[in-house]
This record gives C-alpha cells, sequence and structure tokens, in this order.
C-alpha cells in the first residue's frame, strides 16, 4: 500500500484565501502525484460533502474530505496557511489545512488508517508539532506517525498513519483500567463508589473524519473528568458493536451523529444525550456533564422510533456466545422488521382502497392510463395499485434484509436479487426467507477468502454483489426455486382448507405466542407468518383469518390490564394505575407492548393471564371466520374487517377472560399477604420494586 501522505503532498506556505481554493491547490498536487483522476470531479464531490456540514474545527483546523469514485488510492494533503482560511469552526479561521481522499470502494484497512489520523488531530502535541516544522519531509513523517531521530512530544505519539491499522477501540479497555483505577484512588476506604460510566456512539455521513475525532474528544474529557467511557464508533470501515453487558452496566448514554445511529434500540431506556458530531468534537466535557446530570435527575430515554409492534428493529447480527438457533433467530427477524414497514403501508392502502371501491378494484386499469380526478373509483384504483406496488417490495427486502443481517451491507444485492427471483416463480414468502439465508451464507463464505490488497478495493463494490448474485441466481431459478414454490403452493391450499376444530386450534396457537413476550421474538414470529400470509396482491381467505386473529390476540394484554387497573385499583401501583389509562389507547391500536410495564413487574400473574385470554379471543376470531387485509391499526380498521361485530366479540371476550384471571391471581397474593395496602409505592404487594416498574413503564 503506498503512503498516505508524501513530501510533494505537504504544502508548508498554503497562498489560498478561501476554502474552495484551499481545496483545489490541495487536490492539484493529488492528480500531480497520480492519485486523483479528474480534478474538477473529485472537487465536486469536496463540495457536496463541506455543503452538509461545515469541516471547521475549533484550534484552527479544517479538515475537508469526502469519499469520490476520482480518487485511486486513499490520500492526504497537508496545507499550513499564514492567513488563515474560513471552514466555519466556532472559534475562527483554521491555519492547518488537511484534504482526506478516499476512494469509494475504500477497504477497511485504508479507513482504519484515516481514522487513527483523524483521532490524532484532537491532540494538541500533535497539532503544535505540525506547525512547527519547518520541512514538507517532517511534516509528512509526523502525519504518518514515524518518530524522528530525537523523540519530542510530537514524535512519542503513537503512529497516526502507515502503523499497523488497529481498530479504533482498541485502546478503550486501558483508558477505562486507568480511569477505574484513578477514580478508585480517590476513594475512601469506608466509603467505596464505582465508577460513573457512559457509553457513546459516534458517526458522520462520510464515516472518515469527525466520527472518530468525536470519539477521541469524549474520551479524553471523560479521563479528565474521572468517568469510565467506552465509544463505538459507527465509520465507513464498519463498526464493532458494544457488548450488551457493557451497555446494561452504563449509567447514561451520547449520541454524537449526522447519520441515523444504527441499532439505536439497543441502549433504550437509559439516559442519554443526543447532540451533533461536531459537539462531541467542540465541547466534549459539557456532553459528559448533561449526561451525568440526566441520570441524577433519573432522565430516562424513551424507546427508539419502531418499537412499536410489528416494528421493532432487531440486532443486525448475533452476539459471541450466541448458538446457531439464536443467530438464525435475530437474522430471520432483522428482514421481518425492514419488511413490516412495507406490509403496513401497502396493507392499509389496499384495505382502505376496498372500503371505497370494493373488491372488484383489483381488476381496474391502470390509473396511469385511465384516471379521474372527480370520481371515487378512480380513488380507489389509485390507492389500490400503490398499495399493491409497495406490497412488490416485500419478498425483496425480507430477502435482503436476512442477508444484511448475515452478512452486514455486502449481504444486500444477492439478498434482494434472491427475493425478486422468488417473487417471479412464485415462491412466495417461503422463498424469500431461503434466498436471504442462501444469499448471506454465499457472502459470509466469499469474504472468508483471502485476496491480494490490489483488490480489496472492489471487492465490496464489485466482486462479492457479482459473484453472490450469480450464485444466489442460479440457485433460485434452476436448483430449489420451484420445489419452494411446490410448498408454498401447499401451504396456501393448507390454509385455505383450514375450517372448525384445525382453524380454532390454529387461533389458539397463535394468540398464545401474540401474548407470551408481548412484542418479543414469539410475538413476532406469529405476527410475521400473519403478514407474510396477506403480503400478495391476492391472499387467500385462510391468510386472511389468520391475520385477523393475530391482530385481536395482541391486542388483549394492554386491553386487560386497563380494564384490571380499572376495576380493582387497588390491586395495583400508583404507577400501574397512571399506566392503565395509557394501556387503553395503545391495546386498541394494537401495540401489544403497552402491558410490559406491569408483566416485567409481576410476570408470573400477567403473562398466563394475558396468554389464556389471548388463545381464547384468536379461537373466537377463527371460529367467527373473520377476515382482515390490514396488518395493523387495532380497532380503527374494524370496518375493513369482515364480521366486524364477532371480532369485537371476540376481542371483549378475551379481554374480560384476562381481566378475571389477572385480578383473581393478584387478589389470592393479596389474601396471602393481609399486610399489604396495595398503595402506590408498596413493591412488596405488587410483585416488584415501584422504581424498577417506573423505569419500564417511561422505557415504554
Amino acid at each position: 500500500m503506498s503512503e498516505l501522505i508524501t513530501a510533494d503532498l505537504v504544502d508548508l506556505d498554503l497562498s489560498a484565501d478561501t476554502k474552495e481554493a484551499a481545496a483545489r491547490l490541495l487536490a492539484e498536487r493529488m492528480v500531480e502525484a497520480g492519485r486523483v483522476t479528474d480534478l474538477d470531479g473529485f472537487l465536486a464531490d469536496v463540495a457536496a460533502r463541506e455543503e452538509q456540514m461545515p469541516t471547521g474545527l475549533d484550534g484552527g483546523i479544517g479538515i475537508p474530505h469526502c469519499r469520490s469514485a476520482h480518487v485511486t488510492e486513499p490520500t492526504l494533503a497537508f496545507g499550513r496557511s499564514a492567513a488563515r482560511i474560513d471552514f466555519g469552526a466556532a472559534d475562527g479561521p483554521a491555519d492547518l489545512v488537511f484534504l482526506i481522499a478516499a476512494p469509494a470502494g475504500a477497504d477497511s484497512d485504508h479507513l482504519t488508517i484515516l481514522s487513527s489520523l483523524a483521532r490524532q488531530l484532537m491532540n494538541a502535541d500533535f497539532t503544535d508539532a505540525l506547525r512547527s516544522a519547518d520541512q514538507p519531509e517532517r511534516v509528512a513523517a509526523l502525519i504518518r506517525g514515524e518518530k524522528p531521530a530525537t523523540a519530542g512530544p510530537a514524535a512519542a505519539e503513537p503512529a497516526a498513519a502507515d502503523a499497523a491499522p488497529a481498530e479504533p477501540a482498541a485502546a478503550e479497555p486501558a483508558a477505562s483500567d486507568s480511569v477505574a483505577a484513578s477514580a478508585a484512588a480517590s476513594q475512601t476506604a469506608s466509603e467505596p463508589v464505582a465508577p460513573f460510566r457512559i457509553v457513546a456512539v459516534t458517526s458522520c455521513p462520510t464515516g472518515i473524519a469527525h466520527t472518530y475525532m468525536a470519539a477521541e474528544s469524549l474520551e479524553n474529557a471523560a479521563r479528565e473528568a474521572g468517568v469510565e467511557l467506552v465509544v463505538e464508533t459507527q465509520g465507513s470501515a464498519g463498526f464493532d458493536k458494544l457488548p450488551a453487558a457493557t451497555i446494561a452496566a452504563a449509567d447514561a448514554v451520547v449520541f454524537a451523529h449526522d447519520v441515523e445511529v444504527r441499532e439505536k434500540a439497543r441502549f433504550a431506556g437509559k439516559p442519554t444525550v443526543d447532540v451533533g458530531v461536531k459537539a462531541a468534537i467542540n465541547r466534549p466535557a459539557e456532553l459528559i456533564a448533561e449526561a451525568r446530570g440526566k441520570a441524577a435527575r433519573g432522565e430516562i430515554a424513551a424507546p427508539a422510533d419502531g418499537a412499536a409492534e410489528g416494528s421493532a428493529p432487531m440486532d443486525a447480527d448475533g452476539a459471541a456466545g450466541d448458538g446457531f438457533g439464536t443467530r438464525l433467530r435475530k437474522w430471520l427477524m432483522t428482514g421481518v422488521s425492514y419488511m413490516v414497514p412495507f406490509v403496513a403501508a401497502g396493507g392499509l392502502l389496499i384495505a382502505l382502497a376496498f372500503a371505497i371501491g370494493g373488491y372488484e378494484i383489483a381488476s381496474a386499469k391502470s390509473v396511469a392510463d385511465h384516471f379521474v380526478w372527480t370520481e371515487t373509483s378512480s380513488w380507489a384504483a389509485l390507492l389500490f395499485q400503490i398499495g399493491s406496488a409497495a406490497f412488490t417490495f416485500l419478498v425483496p427486502v425480507l430477502a435482503g434484509y436476512i442477508a444484511y443481517g448475515m452478512a452486514d451491507r455486502p449481504g444486500l444485492v444477492p439478498g434482494f436479487v434472491g427475493g425478486y427471483i422468488a417473487t417471479t416463480i412464485k415462491a412466495g414468502f417461503l422463498g424469500g426467507l431461503v434466498a436471504g439465508l442462501i444469499a448471506g451464507a454465499v457472502v459470509m463464505a466469499i469474504q472468508r477468502f483471502k485476496v491480494p490488497a490490489s483488490l480489496r478495493g472492489i471487492m465490496p463494490v464489485v466482486v462479492i454483489p457479482l459473484i453472490s448474485s450469480a450464485i444466489v441466481g442460479v440457485l433460485m431459478f434452476v436448483v430449489i426455486g420451484k420445489p419452494i414454490a411446490s410448498a408454498q403452493e401447499a401451504m396456501t391450499d393448507w390454509l385455505n382448507g383450514l375450517s372448525g376444530a384445525n382453524a380454532i386450534g390454529l387461533g389458539v396457537l397463535l394468540g398464545l405466542m401474540m401474548c407470551f413476550d408481548l412484542g418479543g421474538p414469539v410475538n413476532k414470529v406469529a405476527y410475521a407468518f400473519a403478514t407474510g400470509g396477506i403480503a400478495v396482491s391476492d391472499p387467500s381467505t385462510g391468510s386472511l383469518k389468520i391475520m385477523a386473529a393475530v391482530m385481536a390476540a395482541g391486542m388483549v394484554p394492554p386491553l386487560a390490564m386497563a380494564l384490571a387497573t380499572t376495576v380493582r385499583g387497588r390491586l395495583f401501583t400508583k404507577t400501574e394505575r397512571e399506566n392503565g389509562k395509557a394501556a387503553w389507547v395503545l391495546g386498541a391500536s394494537f401495540i401489544s407492548e403497552g402491558a410490559i410495564p406491569f408483566a416485567a413487574a409481576d410476570p408470573l400473574r400477567v403473562i398466563p393471564s394475558s396468554m389464556v385470554g389471548g388463545a381464547v379471543t384468536g379461537a373466537l376470531s377463527m371460529a367467527f371466520d373473520c377476515t382482515l387485509r390490514a396488518p395493523h391499526g387495532g380497532i380503527f380498521v374494524v370496518p375493513l374487517i369482515g364480521q366486524p361485530f364477532l371480532y369485537l366479540l371476540a376481542i371483549v371476550a378475551g379481554t374480560v377472560v384476562s381481566t378475571g384471571l389477572v385480578v383473581f391471581l393478584k387478589g389470592l397474593r393479596k389474601t396471602a399477604e393481609p399486610g399489604a395496602t396495595g398503595q402506590a409505592g408498596d413493591g412488596a404487594a405488587t410483585g416488584g420494586a415501584t422504581e424498577d416498574e417506573s423505569k419500564v413503564a417511561v422505557a415504554v
């Protein structure tokens, strides 16, 4: 691999007076060195990145950077300006300018080198040495991390560039150890105090510079404050997830990001500071203090987006100790979590179209050729065709994100290709599951091969998509696609043939699953089974019955807890009675998680009661031949349900059964504990500590 920077890429007398001129002068050096193939194209990419967020940093640093197809290899050019150039930093213009150029397909080794340099820029000794150096060769050596013959402060710093690349998080345990040691030294022997713990996530649009500079800045500030902090850098080189135990032990969370935090739900329920990435670079001490303040006040963050029923994101991969079964479940649930929004949007649009125009609207002409603004039938056809378009993505999205869960981004292309093939050969939902698993496995196998350094840059953008898509395509078209399609057809016929005791038995099973873990994996399996059945333009009657039974059963737990807190409030704490008011709305909206605060406080009474009520509702819904085309909506889509009055009767019956059981079971405990009052704050009388209940309630 070529050196990141050479003396020819250093300008110690940068004559530019604007950031655009500075970028051009430094980029011209890259062109002359053969590192950039198209000057104007590259500068356009730099300008586009600059429009996203100014790249000036406090301390007189400008760091314009981008990923570009016009860059042949990772390169850095450095300029020092006596006149100083405005890059948008809060404390004024910059005299040190670093232009970082990364290829569009840069491999993780290159990106790790650049991230290591970004961390060095937060070191005052390093930047002081750059200001005092009088030779381009000396500057290039400093940036590469080479130690001079006479080691000064800057020379003693860790290698910033061409040293053996290590993940940025590699130094974190040592930092944590030193913080813990200093904290322990300040404790008195009679009053031990555990260090305050923070976990942080940093990310920026390019994932090259600011991501790692923010991490370094936060770590330095935490060390000075005596705080134990571990950072997860979500950069272009990928990211190593923080262990679940580390997150669980943290007292607070800091998000410093300009793009969405991946798998944000892992951090739900903790005091959280959420800011842009530059805030962590410029004022890390304030963020540390803010996190401590929120923790002291008990300000718990709400759950991440998507925590509601049917859309909770799952971990993209398993933890190191997970068995194959656990990892398989997580892979499948990753695909399901990304598929569900398409199901919800498409299903609700189609159901609304049928409500407006009747079922015959499915055979209407394309609205692209015939649409009359004043005709109701045209609007119904428009809604149906939009919903049908959303449905065409279901199986490809399912397969693509199953593969993503297994192999990260390289799995997306073969996964989507395999999922689309599954739809063309009518292999359906089952075909999408198989295609996603095959695509992920193929990519993981390809990634095991060692390739020359010269090929690493094109592996993720050319080689892996090409080979994996070809293999998956051949398998789906020629080898296993038709048998899967036959199995899908057989399953559809079986569902259509369900009647009597068989249908009721399936309703009982689905009801038990929906109420077992209240939005957890078992609940999601039942929900995915139901939504997969209606995820076609013309679902079978059996599939519509299953969807109806699943939604009805999922509404029972929160409705039952709401009713129980209303009729026998003295059996519940004040916090639970407040949660009961919200549970009415959550249950009516088909959000099973509304019962979680009650289950967390008293699982042995609440969960069995919910399961029995859900089983009753599922059985009655199937017995009444209720159908549902909408995958979500609760009572708000009752007009779109077949046999709506009987459907509501099934929900009421299950709710009453669950309510009766939970009141009976709690009453037995009440009799056994005559001293319990059941008033607010009586944790012993309600099966759990009220502080924990409050935390769960806020999290939900």
